[in-house]
């Protein structure tokens, strides 16, 4: 985030959609565990949280994907980028400090065994770091 914030301030759009990409690499298959691992086991216990959440994921994949293959030529691109990575930090911290607790508390072992099947389906990516 700190390097898509740094390519916006220097203007640099192209680095801006390449750091967008990187996000995506990361952030896919985490998605992907909440969503299809976590989020069913708690949606009955809290279903409005569960709705925002995923309503949230859908945004921030949206601004994402508009630059999956290639720079964005949408002008208030990189302006969105801004705005739904700071949405992005408030979305984390609502995971920390609202739905990890919750699954804490609410998942029994097989709820685990659920969120780890899907865990080791997708796997994890991590990107290798920039050199610069």
């Amino acid at each position: 985030m700190g390097a898509v914030r740094a390519a916006h301030a220097a203007g640099d759009i192209d680095a801006m959609a390449v750091q967008a990409r990187r996000i995506t690499e990361v952030l896919a298959p985490h998605t992907v565990v909440e969503e299809e691992g976590l989020f069913p086991l708690l949606t009955d216990d809290f279903p409005e949280q569960v709705a925002i959440l995923r309503a949230e994921h859908r945004h921030v994949e949206h601004v994402l994907q508009a630059a999956a293959t290639a720079t964005p030529a949408d002008p208030a691109w990189p302006d969105a980028l801004i705005a739904v990575l700071h949405e992005l930090r408030t979305h984390i911290l609502k995971e920390q400090d609202g739905v990890f607790p919750a699954a804490l508390t609410t998942l029994d072992g097989d709820g685990w065994d659920q969120v780890d099947a899907v865990r080791a389906r997708v796997g994890i990516r991590v990107p290798p770091a920039e050199v610069p």
